[in-house]
């Protein structure tokens, strides 16, 4: 619900490309068939694994172990959770993913449809942000955030917008 009123009626994309985890693969898709709009699924794309604290909310992590929560937003590089996919792996494929992207779909206007860890990680590139600094990054629900890709490279033209 909250993406599709991000999207409203508006829908200047002549290609999605996304995540192939349900939450984003259902809206894209939902989007790509309203508008016929062609959709690429990335497996790439999808959000860092975090092993052991994996399916859990924020709160539940904090009460199974608060210290560790803690320690993990001081450090994500070095304080992993149990079981987590490396920051340096995650933020590998998602740059080579965003580089895929521009490269097969140059000159278009892209729509790409991800978790906040991904859109955390796409940032770090584009800004060349250290990964222990991108959980400073806040990615808000169905926000909208638009790079554009050009002679100079990757620009944030805007971060967390809620509408188009």
């Amino acid at each position: 619900m909250q993406m599709r009123a991000a999207v409203e009626d508006g829908c200047p994309w002549t290609q999605i490309v996304s995540s192939p985890l349900i939450r984003c693969h259902a809206f894209a898709c939902e989007l790509s068939q309203q508008h016929h709009i062609p959709l690429r699924v990335d497996d790439r794309l999808k959000e860092v694994g975090f092993g052991d604290w994996e399916g859990f909310t924020h709160d539940e992590i904090q009460a199974r172990d608060l210290s560790r929560y803690h320690a993990f937003y001081a450090n994500p590089v070095n304080d992993r959770p149990p079981g987590a996919e490396p920051l340096d792996v995650f933020f590998t494929r998602v740059s080579e993913a965003l580089q895929t992207i521009v490269a097969d779909f140059s000159g278009q206007h892209i729509m790409v449809v991800a978790h906040a860890g991904v859109i955390r990680a796409m940032m770090a590139h584009v800004l060349d942000i250290p990964a222990v600094a991108v959980y400073r990054i806040q990615v808000i629900n169905a926000g909208l955030s638009r790079i554009r890709y050009g002679s100079g490279g990757f620009q944030l033209t805007f971060l967390n917008r809620r509408h188009i």
